[in-house]
């Protein structure tokens, strides 16, 4: 039996093998997912704001750089390969729908550019829009889901 974890705002968990890591009620925030299909590694960042957590400050992985940052070092721990890593992104909308209200927008842009300094390209991704979203990554399968709103889900990679 699988089992179920919850990525929470500003969390980055990695697991392998038989888990499934979830992150729900995704607005502004972006979730950056990692996995390397043939390790059976696969991990997850839930991203709240643009940038790098200022010095001092706790909870740092709410922050682009430093939950990039993090995403990485644990999934190479676990044995993954850049080579055999796909990366995907999906969150970024402005549910509230204001129009001065871009940070969504920033964290898709921070996320993007973050991965490509790493060398890393979005395999795939749904982003922007005024809907929340939520995604779900079954490591043992191959398979990341998401759903818009209360959509059903949908496939947006399968290994």
């Amino acid at each position: 039996m699988e089992s179920i974890i919850d990525v929470a705002t500003g969390e980055v968990k990695i697991r392998r093998g038989n888990k499934v890591l979830v992150a729900t009620a995704i607005g502004s925030c972006v979730a950056v997912i990692i996995i390397d299909a043939k390790k059976k590694v696969g991990g997850m960042a839930h991203v709240m704001l643009p940038g790098k957590a200022p010095a001092g400050k706790t909870f740092k992985t709410r922050f682009a750089f430093n939950a990039i940052e993090a995403l990485l070092k644990k999934i190479y721990k676990l044995g993954a390969s850049k080579k055999n890593m796909k990366v995907l992104i999906a969150g970024g909308a402005n549910v509230l729908r204001l129009k001065n209200c871009h940070v969504g927008r920033d964290n898709i842009q921070a996320v993007t550019k973050l991965l490509e300094e790493n060398g890393l390209v979005i395999t795939a991704k749904n982003v922007g829009g005024t809907e929340r979203r939520r995604v779900k990554l079954d490591i043992d399968n191959c398979i990341v889901y998401y759903n818009k709103g209360d959509g059903k889900n949908k496939i947006l990679w399968k290994g």
